[in-house]
């Protein structure tokens, strides 16, 4: 049976400025870089980026389950990640020494985040230039009286051809969803409105993408592959945002998303080039070909 020599080490990342969302304020982006060294001496690296705002493992509880692995595992010990470490089953698995390529997606190809509030209406013009089409937006940060007219004066501002993507985080109550999605239904850049209500209110979301033809995504409804199954087994037939480096093992996320054909789009949770790399090897093969991916965000490091 195949063992490999395991080593790893906790890094971080500041952002360049703080991310702004409904679930407060994110100033450093910490997570594990594993390394994986088989009996013939190949290596392979894999990334542990954890979000447990989004329902994944703490990196303290990450940190906890690599010490406790010990410097030498085996196939199983990878195949045996339990399911409430998601980030650790991507990481690990993504680690085992093999050939990878690396898609190279055009910059159209990307969906850009835009940082909350004002400054949007500053960031999107360079980001244009680069070759950027579409853009994400947070809202549910603000008040309504605040964020609607800031979405307006956006909508006017971008140039023909640009997609804009409203992030709510789960922020919104259902009130406060409708006034948004009767608006969005007037307007003709608005590809889609991530997570109007919290994981909790599926019901609610499934009658909203009933009521209203502006699409609706979950996204930290679907956070783990447990999650994209049980929303899936509940009905939803709409978007899935998907973060792999959250969502579990690679593997189990290809069979799903093959087996069911669903309308993904795949998401950065903000990892190093190692994570992000394996995370574009996925989504070029199940990530929905039609829609830009979530990958725009190097601009928010330095």
């Amino acid at each position: 049976m195949t063992a490999y020599n395991l080593t790893f080490q906790p890094y971080r990342r500041r952002f360049r400025q703080p991310l702004q969302t409904h679930h407060g304020i994110w100033e450093v982006r910490e997570g594990i870089i594993v390394k994986l060294v088989d009996e013939l001496g190949n290596a392979g690296w894999g990334e542990i980026a954890p979000l447990p705002w989004f329902g994944s493992e703490t990196l303290e509880d990450a940190i906890a389950f690599c010490r406790g692995l010990g410097e030498k595992i085996e196939v199983n010990d990878l195949k045996s990640i339990p399911s409430h470490l998601p980030a650790c089953q991507f990481g690990l698995e993504c680690a085992i020494p093999s050939v990878a390529s690396n898609p190279n997606f055009p910059k159209a190809r990307y969906s850009y985040l835009l940082p909350a509030g004002e400054n949007a209406l500053e960031r999107w013009e360079s980001l244009w230039q680069q070759g950027g089409r579409t853009f994400k937006w947070k809202i549910g940060i603000h008040s309504l009286q605040q964020e609607i007219p800031l979405f307006e004066k956006l909508a006017r501002s971008l140039p023909e051809g640009a997609k804009i993507r409203l992030d709510a985080n789960g922020g919104l109550n259902l009130e406060a969803a409708k006034t948004w999605l009767q608006g969005l239904d007037l307007s003709k850049k608005v590809e889609f409105i991530e997570q109007p209500l919290p994981p909790s209110e599926l019901d609610a979301m499934v009658q909203l993408s009933g009521d209203f033809t502006t699409p609706i995504a979950l996204d930290e409804s679907v956070a783990t592959l447990q999650q994209l199954e049980g929303c899936y087994e509940k009905g939803w037939r709409g978007i899935f945002i998907i973060k792999p480096a959250i969502a579990g093992s690679p593997q189990q996320l290809r069979q799903f998303c093959q087996q069911y054909g669903i309308d993904a789009v795949f998401s950065s949770v903000f990892e190093t080039e190692i994570g992000r790399r394996a995370a574009l090897n996925l989504a070029a093969e199940l990530s929905n070909p039609n829609r830009a991916i979530g990958f725009g965000v190097n601009h928010w490091f330095d």
